[in-house]
């Protein structure tokens, strides 16, 4: 492959990527179109409902430049069924294109190999595959949900020197109770702004009460996710009172009450995972930040449901006691800096 066609595919997916989060839960795609070897016109997926890529690229092709004579890179798959907008690959076959490079296939069901296989069967010359791995990185979400059947799962937390994520008993003042400094709070909250969903543990909110919600950045609340089996949760709690719809899994109750929808544990599940991961993935959550408690993380890393994992440790703070954080070993990681705080990646 020309080095060349991968430039033209690099500069789409970096179009691509200032649809996020916007184009949620459409997945971010660039289009650049050339002639000649020139960019003549480029276009990307800006805010979700509104016109797709190619859409945007075409509609700047300059007076008298033909599609006949140009190339177009796309760096997904285009769409070939009618949703919020009309099959963008019946768009590319309309106006003359002759040749299509793609990076990757689209994963949902409604597209999946049927736009690639309009365009061929309409004549049209398509390379497909060029930054494939690339591509696929950038909508790994949107690659999760559709080939695992599942939102695509990121693990965070905040530790002491020693291995601890809070102290015990709590203190009154949760201000007292924090782990890692405003640079790694900032960054959590950016987490946030960045899954659909949100999941935390019934201990998590009885001891720190939080709102999980994304006011330190600016983003959309995700759709929060309690574990709540006894529901021993208040119902005067942050939880259900902070700017985002509210699912409880529990085993006794199935309501909706306003933004709380309470969903009943199924008795015969043999893990309660698969039917919290399942119910996202019918409600079209595509993403999903699990922030504690400790046995509920470990739940997650025990069964390896995750694709992502942040670990903050504060190198300055030692409890000696309290709830033991998660065991996930990250020493061959090399931290980044976050404030004081150290950040490993996994």
């Amino acid at each position: 492959m020309a080095l060349k066609e991968e430039g033209f595919m690099r500069l789409a997916l970096e179009l691509a990527l200032k649809g996020w989060p916007e184009v949620a839960p459409n997945p971010m795609v660039g289009c650049v179109i050339v002639k000649n070897g020139e960019v003549v016109a480029a276009g990307y997926h800006k805010c979700f409902g509104e016109a797709h890529a190619e859409v945007n690229a075409i509609q700047v092709l300059p007076e008298g430049v033909s599609p006949n004579d140009c190339e177009l890179y796309v760096s997904l798959e285009p769409c070939s069924h009618h949703g919020k907008t009309p099959p963008c690959a019946e768009l590319i076959i309309k106006k003359g294109f002759k040749k299509v490079y793609i990076a990757s296939g689209d994963p949902n069901p409604l597209v999946n190999g049927k736009g690639t296989a309009l365009l061929r069967a309409a004549g049209i010359e398509v390379v497909s595959g060029i930054l494939e791995t690339q591509a696929r990185e950038l909508n790994r979400r949107f690659y999760t949900f559709h080939e695992k059947k599942r939102p695509y799962i990121s693990l965070k937390w905040a530790e002491s020197a020693d291995g601890y994520i809070s102290r015990l008993p709590v203190p009154k003042n949760r201000e007292d109770n924090l782990i890692s400094g405003p640079e790694a709070l900032a960054f959590a909250h950016q987490l946030r702004a960045e899954h659909m969903g949100i999941l935390v543990g019934k201990n998590t909110v009885l001891l720190d009460n939080p709102s999980l919600t994304t006011r330190l950045v600016k983003g959309k609340n995700p759709v929060k996710v309690l574990l709540d089996t006894r529901l021993e949760v208040p119902e005067g709690f942050t939880i259900f009172h902070s700017g985002a719809e509210t699912l409880v899994f529990n085993a006794n109750k199935e309501a909706q009450e306003g933004s709380v929808r309470y969903i009943r544990f199924h008795p015969e599940q043999e893990d309660p995972l698969d039917q919290v991961l399942e119910t996202l993935h019918s409600a079209g959550i595509q993403s999903l930040l699990v922030e504690g408690g400790s046995s509920v993380l470990q739940s997650f890393i025990r069964r390896e449901l995750f694709d992502a994992v942040y670990k903050i440790v504060n190198p300055g703070l030692k409890l000696q006691n309290g709830v033991k954080a998660p065991a996930f070993l990250m020493e061959d990681k090399t931290p980044e800096k976050l404030g004081a705080d150290l950040l490993y990646r996994a």
